[in-house]
């Protein structure tokens, strides 16, 4: 009796079907694309900050008086010599700015500049983007969004650059947001477009994430970013739900369309 229930048994369960053990062929291949994805990444980063590095010291070095160089005493070369000597440049040049004296060639520096039809227009479009985007209290930059562009239905991923300001802001009866659509793979080129802030799903996402994000057309994600509506903020609720609701009274309601 317990023989035929053993048996019986044993026909109910599903036959386990027996996993292939890969070949040799095919431990290598999987150890050769492990290392290559561990070893890719380093070894890029290394030869592009190497390459910079180089090509820094190429153009600065040649400039440094031979007393001054340290390569004069040396028997070696010094790397990284050329980035230092920019770094110094660049702390005394803002030391030199920030006294009475240097402000006051700075001065008069860009009234000679805004003399000039051409170069003051770039130099004032250039001064005033480096101020805006290295200004410690400045938000460009800062923050990840999804817009729902280039038409309903379709989400990207954009960044805010600023409120909308003077005669823009003039235009519209509420608050518009200039927000940064790139495009992928190629960061640098992009839609600038000025939107309702109900429009836009604000991310607890940074904007290094999003870059990545952009630059790897979907394929590399951020860590540990699973949402739980039960465990967020009561901030990113209530943003949450203020979208949604925003949305409810846009979208005009096809039965009523219909009828």
């Amino acid at each position: 009796m317990n023989a035929k229930r053993t048996l019986k048994g044993q026909k109910d369960r599903p036959e386990r079907t027996a996993v292939p053990k890969p070949s040799f062929a095919g431990r290598l291949r999987t150890y050769f694309l492990t290392g290559l994805i561990v070893t890719a990444p380093v070894a890029i980063t290394v030869y592009l900050t190497w390459s910079f590095v180089a090509y820094v010291d190429d153009r600065i070095s040649p400039l440094i008086p031979l007393k001054y160089n340290p390569e004069t005493y040396l028997k070696f070369s010094v790397p990284g010599l050329g980035i230092v000597v920019i770094g110094v440049g660049l702390m005394l040049v803002g030391f030199l700015t920030a006294n009475f004296v240097g402000h006051m060639l700075i001065r008069s520096g860009e009234r000679l500049v805004d003399r000039m039809p051409v170069v003051r227009t770039i130099y004032g479009a250039l001064k005033q983007l480096l101020e805006t985007v290295l200004k410690q209290s400045s938000d460009a930059f800062r923050q990840c969004v999804l817009v729902e562009y280039p038409r309903k239905g379709l989400w990207t991923v954009a960044f805010v650059t600023g409120d909308a300001r003077g005669e823009i802001r003039h235009c519209f009866d509420g608050d518009r947001i200039s927000i940064y659509v790139p495009t992928t793979p190629n960061p640098t080129s992009g839609f600038m477009l000025f939107v309702e802030r109900e429009d836009l799903i604000f991310l607890d996402m940074s904007v290094e994430d999003g870059m990545k994000l952009v630059l790897s057309a979907g394929m590399v994600w951020p860590e540990n970013q699973e949402i739980d509506a039960a465990n967020q903020s009561p901030a990113w609720v209530q943003r949450h739900q203020q979208f949604l609701s925003s949305r409810k009274t846009r979208t005009p309601d096809k039965k009523a369309d219909s009828a």
